[in-house]
């Protein structure tokens, strides 16, 4: 039987595992009631302005409705953890299956996000994998392992750990159901999104030489008319407020192991020219998009005369000597880690071309730590800018030019992002005001989660030392 499509409207970010929250007992109590009653109207006038828009009430409808004759009624709920002070995760058992019920709530606790997908069951007394990481230190060895033992076979992750301007790797290798260590500093993985905040570095680089400006409209670097004469500026690409959706309608998405690679210039102009529309005013609503940011490489690339990839290379690769880190996966020989999909499955990398700003790099841990190091130089004003917050999100989740911010009272902020490819899952988190990052790469798709979770119990390991 087909399965019903789950969804995710305004949820994102990682795992910080904390108590359930009062308001979130409520909410998640009162949907389950109305779930249970077929009081869709209910669960619908607890949803906020910014879902009701989303998800219109015959929309979540139909989909409750769907829901119920796929899976049941709500048999019980088991809360799992408060995820990054944005989302509950709980247990669903319903009468004919179990599901994980993600819920988010903005500040006057309504509803902003809903996410469901099959509740994945961990089987701790069946994990025979062994720990041969005794040259690591013993407790970030066992934080390593926890959070690694049950990935597939062939797994590797290449970890750099940055505090008092010291750089230490921790590679891994899980062989034979053994995790063991392994100099991987300097392979190369596919990072996804996290290219993202190189697509921002970029244009903060030519907005500080003055060459561009963040409020410049993209619509005179093309030389036709956009769709309904829509206008988008450049910090709008940046930081995800450009109104575009996730993706472009025009994009074949039936090509599962390589989706970006087909779509090039023509497919672009053609979506801009005839099937440009809005999700959401300018300006006024954060939405992240993949089309959004590769839009805004494409056009850096356009408004220098060159391609973006040659921007790339001379404004950050060059300048930070990131030796390793390049555009394209040929020619890369042993160096490339091959990419697997959860079950450890080899698969293809992806290839970008218009479009390669959201997610095209390749890198290492070697020179990733090289860009995060550059970040904690209070003389360098481009990295500076990418840093500095453009757009609140929702409380004290901001963002600035690519990256996203949890801000905190004593201004020693957080920056994050992840990226995710076919056979890649990868993060970046730092407090530049500590000096502190922690930057993981893997070469398994479908596990950002898992690697976000890692990512943050290493630097708060890190903060407290």
């Amino acid at each position: 039987m087909k399965r019903l499509p789950f969804f995710l409207i305004a949820i994102f970010m990682t795992n910080l595992l904390l108590a359930q929250p009062e308001n979130y007992k409520i909410a998640i109590g009162n949907f389950h009631a109305n779930y249970n009653a077929d009081k869709y109207d209910e669960i619908f006038n607890c949803f906020s302005p910014e879902m009701k828009k989303a998800l219109p009430l015959e929309k979540t409808k139909q989909f409750l409705t769907g829901l119920k004759s796929q899976s049941g009624s709500i048999e019980s709920l088991e809360f799992i953890n408060y995820q990054q002070e944005t989302y509950a995760m709980y247990k669903a058992t319903f009468e004919k299956d179990v599901l994980a019920v993600n819920i988010s709530l903005d500040n006057k606790s309504q509803i902003d996000g809903l996410y469901l997908k099959p509740f994945e069951i961990q089987k701790e007394s069946e994990n025979k994998t062994v720990n041969a990481l005794s040259k690591y230190p013993k407790e970030i060895a066992e934080i390593i392992f926890s959070n690694s033992k049950d990935f597939p076979n062939n797994t590797q992750l290449s970890i750099a750990i940055i505090q008092n301007g010291n750089t230490n790797y921790y590679g891994i290798i899980k062989v034979n159901d053994t995790i063991k260590p392994d100099e991987n500093q300097k392979r190369v993985f596919e990072i996804g999104s996290i290219t993202k905040v190189f697509t921002s570095t970029v244009l903060a680089s030519l907005v500080v030489h003055k060459k561009i400006k963040l409020t410049d409209e993209i619509n005179s670097y093309y030389p036709f008319a956009f769709k309904d004469n829509i206008k988008i500026n450049l910090e709008q690409l940046a930081n995800h407020t450009s109104g575009l959706p996730r993706l472009p309608e025009n994009l074949d998405l039936s090509n599962e192991i390589n989706p970006y690679k087909s779509y090039g210039k023509t497919e672009l102009e053609a979506y801009l020219k005839d099937l440009l529309k809005l999700e959401n005013e300018p300006s006024e609503t954060y939405s992240y998009s993949n089309l959004g940011t590769g839009l805004l490489g494409y056009t850096l690339g356009l408004s220098q005369k060159t391609s973006f990839q040659n921007l790339l290379q001379k404004i950050v690769f060059d300048k930070y000597k990131m030796t390793n880190s390049c555009t394209s996966s040929q020619n890369l020989g042993n160096r490339l880690v091959k990419g697997l999909d959860k079950k450890g499955e080899i698969v293809s990398n992806w290839d970008f071309d218009v479009l390669f700003g959201a997610g095209g790099i390749l890198s290492t841990t070697e020179d990733l730590a090289k860009f995060a190091k550059a970040q904690f130089n209070p003389k360098n004003k481009e990295l500076e800018l990418t840093r500095k917050t453009t757009f609140e999100i929702k409380g004290n989740t901001k963002i600035g030019l690519g990256w996203h911010k949890l801000e905190s009272e004593n201004a020693k902020d957080l920056l994050w992002h992840n990226g995710g490819t076919g056979g890649y899952s990868s993060s970046i988190v730092m407090k530049v005001e500590e000096k502190t990052a922690v930057i993981i790469l893997s070469n398994v798709s479908d596990i950002n989660d898992e690697i976000d979770a890692l990512s943050y119990e290493l630097i708060n390991k890190t903060n407290k030392k």
